[in-house]
């Protein structure tokens, strides 16, 4: 957990607001690793007010923009730690890869399939896409 600042999930939930909703995600599995892969009909499943839900989104997208180590930086080290403030005027040049990734054959599964089981697939699907995604250190965006 080098990467993740030194605090628990649902201290997380209490500093953006949820901490009503910490036994849900508990209850869930859901933590630091999965939080920016959740989508917001899955958080309605889990139970959380359209507010919560977009609480929830902005928050676990700020969190992954920021908790993720530069490419090459210690895994503990924060931006500004590992070099200077750029200035504001200046542009950044970064090396960035997009990965686009879709399951084949969804659409005629989507015909065959009960939308819960469906769903469940979507889900696990998403899941496992998020978690070979962040150990590369990466974040999904959408």
């Amino acid at each position: 957990m080098g990467e993740r600042p030194l605090k628990s999930f649902a201290h997380w939930l209490t500093e953006i607001g949820l901490e009503s909703y910490a036994s849900v995600f508990a209850q869930n599995e859901v933590d630091f690793s999965v939080a920016h892969t959740l989508t917001d009909e899955e958080l309605r499943e889990l139970g959380l007010s359209l507010g919560a839900r977009k609480k929830f989104l902005l928050a676990a997208a700020a969190l992954a923009n920021t908790a993720m180590p530069a490419p090459g930086s210690a895994a503990g080290a924060t931006p500004s730690a590992a070099s200077p403030t750029p200035d504001s005027s200046a542009g950044e040049r970064r090396q960035l890869t997009v990965m686009f990734c879709d399951l084949v054959g969804s659409t005629a599964l989507s015909e065959k399939l009960d939308p819960e089981e469906l769903r469940a697939l979507l889900h696990s699907y998403r899941t496992l896409c998020g978690e070979v995604i962040a150990r590369y250190e990466g974040f999904v965006a959408r």
